[in-house]
C-alpha cells in the first residue's frame, strides 16, 4: 500500500480547516470590529465639530447682531471676528473661515492658511456660496489639496433674523482617526499572528488527537488484510472515534470467527476432496477448469498447473459428445472412454450446476470415476449368462433330439437305442458336472464354505494324487517327477487341494499329444511352496495365457466340449488357491505346451487346526 504523505494526510486536512475557520471568524470579527470602530470614531469626531462650530456660530452671531450698532469707538467686525477665532482653539479643527455674505473672508484661522493672503479675498467655493444662497449647513469629506490628508469640511450659516448675513467655513482633519484604526489594525494582525501560532498548536495537537486513532486502525487494517487478528486498536474515549474503535475491534473478532470457520470448512472440504476416490473437478461459467482434486488428476493424466484455465469439454476430449457448456446441464451424465491400444480405461463424468446467491449458474460440478472394472465385471456377468446358457442348452438340445428319435421308435432298434441311450446319458452327467461347478462357484464367490485345513507333508500327497492318475493314464503319455526328497508341510484343506490338482491334471493329460510327456515339479520359494504342472500340448496364444482362469473361457471351444469339459475347471482352482492364500498362474508358448504354477504359504512350525 502506498504509503500517505503528510499534506495528503488527514491530520494536514484537519489543521487546514482548523486554521481557515479560525482565519475566517477572526476577519469576520475584525472587520466587524474595525468597520463599527471607524464608525464611531467618524460619528464621535463629526459630533465634535458640529458642537464647536455651534458654539463659534453662537459668538459670531453676537458680533454680527451689533454690527448696526457700532461706534467709532468700537472695534470693528472684522476685529471682533479675529479676536474671536484667535480665542476660540479647538482641538479636532484645523482650519475656520468667516466669510460675510458678500462672500468675501473677513477672518481665517488655521495652519492651512495665510491670513495676510486670504483675509478680503472672496472665496470660490461652491460649499460657501450654497451655505450663503439657501441658508442652511453643508458638510462634506475630501482631500485637502495642501497636505493631501483627509478632511471633513462644514459650513453654517450665520443669521440675523431671517437674514443670512455671514458663513462659517470649517475643516477638520481627520487623519487621526486613520491613524488610530490603523494602530488598532496592526494591533489586531499581530493578536492575529499569535493566535494562529497558538492555533498551528492547538491543531497539530486536536488533529493528533483525532488521526492517531484513526491511524492504528488503518495499521491494523493492513494486518487485518495479512489474516493476523490477534491485535487490536486503542480505545481512548467514548466519543464518535472511541465508538469506530469499538466498533472496529468487535469487527476484528466478527473476522476472525468468520475466517476460522471460513479456514475450518476450506480445510473439511479440502480433506473430502484430497481422500475422495472420485476425481472432481470445477469450472466457471465458461467451462474454464478453477479447481481439480488429486484423484482427477491421476483420471485424466494432467496436472491442475496444465489445465487450469481451459476448457473442460478440451480436457476431457469430449467435442462429438457436447458442442457447448451450456449443453452439460443437459447431459447429467456420460461414459467416456479413454482406453488405449494397451489397456481399456472408461470414465463416469456426473455434471451437476453450482448456483450462486442469486440463483444463477456459476459455474460446474464434474465428479469423474473409474467404471472400467464395473464395465468389466458387468460384461462379465452378461458373457456368463450366456454362456451358462450356451452351455445348458448344447447338451439339452441333443437330449431333447436322441430322446425324440426314441419315443419315435427307435428304442425298438437293439443297435441305435444304446448308444442314444450312451448320449443321453453323456450329456446328463456333463449338465450334473456343469451345475455342481455352478454352485460350487456360487457358493465361493459368497463365502459360503469352510476351509477344513490340516498340517500336511505336501510332497507324499503330491505322488498320492500323481499315482492316481498314472494307473489310469493312456500308455502314450508318460509322467515325470521331479519332486524333492524333503519333507515341506503346507497348512491346506487336502480335498479342495486334491480338485485343484485333479483339474489341473486332467487339462494336461487332455491336451497332451502321442508321446508327450506331463512333468510335476515342487520347489520352495521362501515362505510359499511352489507347484507346477507341464505337459507338451498345443499352447495357448500369449495373450490369451491369462485369461484361462476366467469362468468359461476356452481357448478352443470345439475340442474343449469335445472332451466334455465345462470351461469352469481352471476358475474354481483360482477360487480355491486365493481362498489358501496363494496364487495361481500359467506360462505357454504355441506349439512348445503350457505349465500352470500355483504356491501354498509353508508352514515354519506346527499349528492347531483352526
Amino acid at each position: 500500500m502506498k504509503k500517505v504523505s503528510f499534506f495528503s494526510s488527514i491530520r494536514w486536512k484537519v489543521i487546514v480547516v482548523y486554521i481557515l475557520l479560525l482565519l475566517l471568524g477572526i476577519q469576520v470579527i475584525g472587520a466587524y470590529f474595525a468597520k463599527n470602530l471607524q464608525d464611531r470614531l467618524e460619528n464621535n469626531f463629526i459630533s465634535s465639530v458640529e458642537e464647536s462650530s455651534n458654539v463659534l456660530k453662537f459668538s459670531l452671531k453676537e458680533a454680527f447682531q451689533k454690527e448696526n450698532e457700532r461706534t467709532e469707538d468700537d472695534p470693528t467686525l472684522e476685529s471682533e471676528v479675529r479676536s474671536i477665532l484667535y480665542d476660540f482653539d479647538p482641538q479636532d479643527i484645523s482650519t475656520m473661515l468667516v466669510i460675510d455674505q458678500n462672500s468675501r473672508i473677513i477672518a481665517a484661522e488655521g495652519q492651512n492658511y495665510d491670513e495676510q493672503s486670504i483675509v478680503g479675498t472672496k472665496t470660490n467655493l461652491q460649499i460657501i456660496k450654497t451655505t450663503l444662497l439657501i441658508g442652511e449647513g453643508e458638510t462634506a469629506e475630501g482631500l485637502n489639496e495642501q497636505t493631501n490628508d483627509r478632511v471633513f469640511v462644514k459650513t453654517e450659516p450665520i443669521m440675523v433674523g431671517n437674514t443670512v448675513v455671514g458663513a462659517i467655513y470649517i475643516e477638520a482633519d481627520m487623519s487621526v482617526i486613520y491613524d488610530q484604526m490603523q494602530e488598532i489594525n496592526q494591533i489586531f494582525a499581530q493578536g492575529t499572528l499569535i493566535s494562529l501560532t497558538i492555533t498551528v498548536l492547538l491543531g497539530v495537537l486536536v488533529a493528533r488527537s483525532i488521526t492517531k486513532p484513526i491511524s492504528e486502525m488503518r495499521k491494523q487494517a493492513k494486518v487485518m488484510a495479512t489474516g493476523d487478528f490477534s491485535q487490536k486498536v486503542n480505545v481512548y474515549g467514548t466519543d464518535e472515534i472511541g465508538q469506530l474503535g469499538m466498533t472496529f475491534n468487535d469487527l476484528n473478532d466478527k473476522l476472525k470467527l468468520s475466517q476460522a470457520t471460513t479456514e475450518g470448512e476450506r480445510r473439511k472440504l479440502s480433506s473430502v476432496l484430497s481422500n475422495m476416490s472420485d476425481g472432481v473437478v470445477a469450472t466457471d461459467r465458461l467451462g474454464a477448469i478453477t479447481l481439480m482434486n488429486a484423484p482427477a488428476t491421476m483420471l485424466i493424466g494432467q496436472t491442475f498447473e496444465d489445465v487450469q484455465g481451459q476448457s473442460l469439454i478440451d480436457v476431457l476430449n469430449i467435442n462429438d459428445q457436447i458442442s457447448d457448456i451450456s449443453e452439460i446441464e443437459e447431459v447429467g451424465s456420460m461414459i467416456i472412454d479413454m482406453s488405449t491400444d494397451e489397456e481399456p480405461f472408461l470414465l463416469k463424468a456426473n455434471f451437476s450446476v453450482v448456483e450462486d446467491e442469486f440463483e444463477e449458474m456459476g459455474g460446474f460440478i464434474t465428479v469423474l470415476s473409474d467404471v472400467t472394472e464395473q464395465e468389466r465385471v458387468e460384461q462379465e456377468r452378461r458373457d456368463f449368462v450366456s454362456n451358462v446358457s450356451h452351455e445348458l442348452r448344447t447338451p439339452l438340445t441333443t437330449m431333447r433330439s436322441y430322446l425324440e428319435a426314441l419315443s419315435e421308435g427307435a428304442w425298438e432298434d437293439k443297435e441305435i437305442a444304446p448308444k442314444f441311450l450312451d448320449v443321453t446319458q453323456n450329456e446328463t452327467e456333463r449338465m450334473i458336472r456343469l451345475v455342481n461347478d455352478l454352485l460350487q462357484l456360487s457358493k465361493m464367490d459368497a463365502k459360503n464354505y469352510n476351509l477344513s485345513k490340516d498340517r500336511v507333508d505336501f510332497n507324499p500327497f503330491f505322488h498320492h494324487i500323481i499315482d492316481r492318475f498314472e494307473m489310469n493314464k493312456v500308455e502314450h503319455i508318460a509322467f515325470e517327477r521331479l519332486i524333492p526328497d524333503e519333507r515341506v508341510f503346507v497348512w491346506m484343506d487336502q480335498d479342495k487341494i486334491t480338485q485343484v490338482l485333479d483339474n489341473i491334471i486332467s487339462n494336461a493329460i487332455k491336451y497332451s499329444p502321442e508321446g508327450g510327456t506331463i512333468r510335476f515339479h515342487t520347489e520352495k520359494r521362501r515362505n510359499k511352496l511352489e507347484i507346477s504342472v507341464s505337459d507338451e500340448g498345443m499352447g495357448i496364444p500369449t495373450e490369451k495365457v491369462d485369461k484361462i482362469f476366467e469362468r468359461f473361457y476356452r481357448v478352443d471351444r470345439a475340442r474343449t466340449r469335445k472332451l466334455g469339459g465345462t470351461g469352469l475347471g481352471l476358475a474354481i482352482a483360482r477360487e480355491m488357491i486365493e481362498a489358501h492364500h496363494g496364487e495361481i498362474w500359467a506360462k505357454s508358448k504355441e506349439g512348445k505346451g503350457t505349465t500352470v504354477f500355483f504356491t501354498l504359504p509353508l508352514m515354519k512350525k506346527r499349528r492347531d487346526q483352526s
